[in-house]
């Protein structure tokens, strides 16, 4: 019923959007005072010929063919589209030729910003008579023109709303400028349009975290992405602890991780999304429910794709340190350089982290007399220790090549365990790492003819290593109190020292045809190919089979097909796709007995959605989007692990109809400052849940339950005048409940799922101001605050109230002072933090409880 009443929904926002189409041609209401920025535009650089289009020459025609460029903040021109087609081949010519041009950026109070400009390409057959024309002359894109024929700024005047840049716009059309140079356009405005700012205004389901800011701040990356409207971080522990990831109430692997589209784990980051450095990374996109096919997922619930610093012009070199509470120390270095004349280039980065995690917790020990007594206790088996790097080496704006990139990376990390699930048991001796190491080959170029191909391929290695062989009973002093009468303390039946070897071959394949400027079509294709082996080190019988032994390959193949249109200069866009899944599956399940029974299967599903959005001015637009998602069950959950999961050869695929519904308001630079707001509903109503079950001695994962996920979202921001004040914040509530008739949880249908947050919120105050101290300084004063409301352990109908276990309220801040100072293009910064401020007792799933005050300090540099 909730799925017909959502779907209603839709169906009811669509006509509300048509019939605003229909209205199209009416005025649209006045946007809100801007103040305009005088900048500089960018210069053109460097130029190609476009190829005369042969039947264009045959026919003796010629054309000027008026685009819309995009240049982004390092001069690229990312995107250039026909405002004023011309037929016959011209077209398709000119974008092609204008995609290899490069300009010095365009500049904003001395600092590079992305620009769109309107830019005219003249086609004109050479005159006969005279082969070799004049400087100035006609003869564009023939063997006796000049280089960089037929470029030019041309009468703007039609700005527009900027894609991924900075609207750069010349009212004055100062004769056309046409011909050969590149004349300079004068009086240019800002309508400040980022890339960030153009996935937000598009009919994708995303919200974009940009990391400027945080990237001077010592949060990591699970703190940040907890600030988000609908998304909740939650973690065992302290840095490098276990990790929860939800996205409107999905969790853990029904929402995929990328980097710079390539899955996380496979990329060099098998230690989960929280845990990768803050300072490597440019934006995060978080894709709702719906996700887009370039990333060639089977998500459930959404993606999270991580972006790096792509840029790529000129010399450029990083470094951030971090030290703090517990023994924590954090470190990143980064570096590129690009040489103009051959288009090499080469970056690196690196990173370290350590922690102790020694903070205090509250326990229940026993005395001598066996009376249990509530006693505060540091954590002594909790350190954490992670490092890595990854060089990538290629050719970049080369005419065979827009980007040809070899990466290759290797990271490692290891991290002890202090306790059991619900921490009642300490451990002293079991321990968890990883090392993973690959490469990948980027290429990106355009076809031609407005094709363009995007394809990498790559190869990961994965090696970990479960150790639990401790010959004693620790207690939560850290004392061997006794002798154990076996090895091991996780499991009570043997010891573990296990290896598991992951090899994976992966590519992801998107090609994109742009038919017209506003309508686009593209393919995707991103096979994984999986298989994993191991060995048991602490063998329980040395006569049998081990069954790490088994043998385990798995195949996914994910295709896309998507079509994006774009309806009354962009105020409609309406992107539709479908999805086709292929898992195949073969396998070795052990037995008891030292049986190995073979287990193969085959899956084959669909899936399909829709995004539209209509932009009702500048400042407001609406969002709807619907996908019936498929997630194919993963490796660890089919084949289990090296420790206490065991294997599940018949997983079934999860399903979910997924559901968006939003308002986005958006008013910059009005005399009363800079004013956002969203408001968005959401439904995943899903099927054949996968979840862990079992016991101590041995889980796996099953499909076990249906759900329904129903909530709100909203968030809400002010900027004063001049940047002084910043305000945000956002509210989420989340209805999950348990749809099962029968099987396992069937008793519960109704109750919403346990252990899960179902109300949060998150606020921060910013001060902040410029030029304190120097001409290009800015000093802040930061105070952050998150809320989250008790909810249940276990299912609600189970048991009395008053004596349920339950997760108290909390109510958590951190305040943060940052001074960071500029010189042309070198910056240093540093800020002290201190996170949780008033020693909040905060607890995550399961009741274990988090670190309590702690205090930061951390410097960063640029040059």
């Amino acid at each position: 019923m909730m799925r017909l009443v959502f779907c209603a929904a839709l169906v009811a926002a669509s006509a509300c959007l048509v019939e605003g189409v229909a209205r199209a041609q009416d005025p649209p209401p006045s946007e809100p005072p801007r103040q305009a920025d005088e900048v500089l535009p960018p210069v053109l650089a460097s130029s190609i010929e476009a190829t005369y289009p042969p039947e264009a020459l045959a026919q003796r025609l010629e054309a000027t063919v008026v685009l819309r460029l995009t240049v982004d903040a390092v001069g690229h021109v990312s995107a250039a589209e026909p405002v004023q087609p011309a037929g016959h081949g011209f077209d398709e010519a000119a974008r092609e030729a204008a995609l290899h041009f490069s300009f010095s950026p365009a500049q904003r109070n001395g600092r590079a910003v992305a620009a769109r400009i309107l830019y005219s390409y003249e086609f004109r057959l050479p005159a006969l008579p005279h082969p070799n024309p004049p400087p100035g002359g006609e003869g564009a894109g023939t063997s006796v023109s000049p280089p960089g024929a037929g470029t030019s700024v041309s009468p703007p005047g039609a700005g527009g709303t900027a894609a991924g840049g900075t609207d750069v716009s010349a009212p004055s059309p100062s004769g056309g400028g046409l011909g050969w140079g590149s004349p300079t356009p004068t009086d240019v405005t800002v309508k400040g349009k980022s890339e960030a700012d153009r996935l937000r205004g598009s009919a994708e389901a995303v919200a974009v975290v940009e990391m400027d800011r945080a990237k001077r701040e010592s949060a990591d990356l699970g703190e940040v992405l907890a600030r988000t409207q609908g998304v909740g971080v939650r973690r065992e522990g302290g840095l490098g602890s276990s990790t929860r990831f939800s996205l409107n109430g999905l969790t853990d692997d029904q929402v995929r991780f990328f980097l710079d589209g390539v899955p996380l784990e496979l990329a060099g980051y098998p230690f989960g999304i929280a845990n990768v450095p803050v300072n490597l990374l440019n934006r995060v996109e978080v894709y709702s429910g719906v996700v887009p096919v370039r990333l060639g997922a089977d998500a459930l619930g959404g993606a999270v794709n991580l972006v790096t610093d792509r840029d790529i012009r000129g010399t450029h070199a990083g470094a951030s340190y971090e030290v703090g509470s517990f023994d924590t120390h954090r470190l990143t270095l980064g570096g590129r350089h690009l040489d103009e004349g051959s288009g090499l280039f080469a970056r690196a980065n690196a990173f370290v982290d350590y922690a102790k995690n020694d903070y205090p917790v509250d326990v229940d020990v026993a005395d001598t007399r066996g009376v249990i007594t509530p006693t505060r206790i540091y954590r002594f088996h909790d350190r954490y220790r992670a490092e890595g790097g990854n060089v990538e080496v290629g050719f970049v704006d080369r005419p065979w090549a827009k980007r040809l990139l070899l990466r290759a990376f290797v990271t490692d990390f290891d991290k002890e365990y202090q306790h059991n699930v619900v921490m009642t048991v300490p451990y002293g001796g079991v321990s968890y790492g990883e090392t993973s190491m690959g490469a990948s080959l980027r290429y990106t170029q355009p076809l031609g003819h407005g094709v363009s191909m995007d394809v990498v391929g790559g190869y990961t290695r994965t090696r970990g290593h479960f150790l639990d062989t401790a010959i004693c009973t620790y207690d939560w002093f850290g004392r061997c109190t006794d002798p154990r009468l076996r090895p091991g303390e996780s499991d009570p039946l043997r010891a573990h020292d296990d290896v598991l070897f992951d090899d994976t071959g992966f590519a992801r394949l998107n090609v994109e045809w742009r038919l017209h400027p506003a309508h686009v079509l593209r393919l995707s294709a991103a096979p994984t190919y999986l298989v994993r082996t191991g060995r048991s080190q602490f063998p329980s019988n040395a006569q049998d089979r081990d069954p790490l032994s088994s043998e385990r390959k798995l195949f996914t193949l994910v295709n896309g097909l998507e079509y994006e249109a774009n309806f009354f200069e962009g105020r409609l866009q309406n992107i539709a796709f479908a999805k086709d899944y292929v898992q195949s599956l073969q396998g070795e399940e052990p037995l008891p007995g030292n049986v190995f029974q073979r287990r193969d299967r085959d899956t084959h599903r669909f899936g399909a959605g829709n995004g539209i959005r209509y932009r009702f001015s500048p400042w407001l637009y609406a969002k709807a989007s619907y996908e019936y998602a498929t997630r194919l069950p993963r490796a660890d959950e089919v084949f289990g692990n090296n420790a206490l999961i065991i294997p599940n050869l018949s997983l079934e695929p999860e399903a979910s109809h997924n559901g968006n519904l939003g308002l986005t308001f958006d008013a910059r630079q009005t005399p009363s400052g800079n004013w956002r707001a969203t408001a968005n509903a959401f439904l995943r109503e899903a099927r054949n849940l996968i979840s862990l079950f079992g016991d101590a001695r041995a889980q796996s994962y099953q499909n076990v339950y249906d759900g329904r996920s129903l909530g709100v979202e909203g968030s809400a921001g002010w900027t004063s005048p001049g940047e002084y004040v910043v305000l945000d914040g956002n509210v989420t509530y989340v209805d999950f409940r348990n749809r099962s008739h029968q099987g396992t949880f069937g008793d519960f249908e109704g109750d919403r799922i346990p252990n899960r947050p179902y109300l949060f919120g998150n606020g921060s105050v910013r001060l902040q101001m410029r030029q304190a101290f120097a001409a290009q300084d800015e000093i802040s004063l930061t105070w952050n605050s998150r809320y989250v409301h008790s909810f249940f352990r276990t299912w609600e109908s189970l048991g009395q109230t008053e004596f349920k276990k339950e997760i108290p309220s909390q109510f958590v801040h951190s305040v943060a002072l940052g001074y960071v100072a500029r010189k042309d293009a070198t910056s240093f910064g540093m800020t002290v933090e201190v996170q949780n401020l008033t020693d909040e007792a905060v607890f995550d799933f399961f009741g274990v409880q988090r670190p309590g005050r702690a205090f930061y300090v951390k410097t960063s540099a640029d040059f």
